[in-house]
This record gives structure tokens, C-alpha cells and sequence, in this order.
């Protein structure tokens, strides 16, 4: 299970706004301006009820069944996914395409293969992220991924029909 390593305090004034303008770019339906390597999802507050809105980056995505897999840079504390893991039904927006989706947990197993596919990719992106979440540099092999993977959550994101 993820310990959700959370490096620092949360992003407040001009940092926050800076980290949330991609919503804005979203909701002005230019999410193609990002490509493929974010997407944002629309969610209900475990609270509240209240919509939410938040852009991740796609760590992986299944174009067969086209399933994003994406991970959670605050760990388990990140309110996007305590949401999801309450209400999992959430709405995609990927570019210009908005649909309703699901959104499911990965276990560390399913996790580690998504890390493997990634790091095979990006293998520097890969090394800096072990890095930041795990305070140490970790190899782009099986171990590296599966340490990874225990330390940050993955979650599939599935449109539904």
C-alpha cells in the first residue's frame, strides 16, 4: 500500500493558480494545447458533493481499450484521489473530448507493470519522479518500479459507454 510521501507543503497563491491554469485551458475547450500527456477529470467531493476539476499527467495510456493511467504526485492525501476511491464515476476530458469514465484503483502489481511501460519511455522523467517521491534515485528495472509503485498510487481511468 501507497505511504503517500508528500514533499513539502501544498501549493498556495500564485503556485496554486499557476498549477490550476490547466483547468481553465480545459474548460475553455483548448485541451488539445496540453497533447497527450495530461487530461483532466471532473470529480465529486467526498464531503461536499461539489464538482472538482483536476489535470493529471497520462503516466500510460491502453489505446486498444482507451484506458489513462495516471498517479498521484501527493500520494494518498491528494483530494482527487480520496475522491475517486469515495465515488469512482467521473467525467474524462482528453484533448477536445469530454465522456463520462470510471476511475479504479491499481494494485502494486498492476502498478508496477504501468511504471516498467513508462520508465521504458521516459526513463529520465522516470528517474526524476523516483527521485522526488521516494527522496533516492531508483533504476528503471522491475525493483525500481515495484518500489515506486508502493509509494504512489496509480489509478485506470476507463470511459464508459
Amino acid at each position: 500500500m501507497s505511504k503517500g510521501i508528500t514533499r513539502g507543503p501544498r501549493p498556495q497563491g500564485v503556485q496554486r493558480a499557476f498549477m490550476r491554469a490547466p483547468i481553465w485551458i480545459y474548460r475553455a475547450g483548448m485541451g488539445w494545447l496540453l497533447g497527450g500527456r495530461f487530461l483532466m477529470i471532473v470529480h465529486r467531493g467526498r464531503k461536499s458533493g461539489a464538482a472538482r476539476s483536476t489535470v493529471l499527467e497520462v503516466v500510460d495510456h491502453d489505446p486498444d481499450g482507451d484506458i489513462f493511467f495516471v498517479a498521484s504526485g501527493w500520494g494518498e492525501k491528494a483530494d482527487w484521489l480520496q475522491n475517486i476511491i469515495k465515488t469512482p464515476d467521473v467525467i474524462l476530458y482528453t484533448g477536445s473530448r469530454r465522456r463520462p469514465g470510471r476511475a479504479e484503483r491499481l494494485s502494486v502489481d498492476q502498478a508496477t507493470d504501468r511504471l516498467l511501460s513508462y520508465a521504458s519511455r521516459h526513463p529520465h522523467a522516470f528517474a526524476a519522479l523516483g527521485k522526488l517521491m521516494s527522496g533516492k534515485a531508483l533504476p528503471p528495472t522491475e525493483a525500481g518500479c515495484r518500489e515506486l509503485a508502493g509509494i504512489v498510487p496509480l489509478v485506470a481511468l476507463r470511459p464508459r459507454a
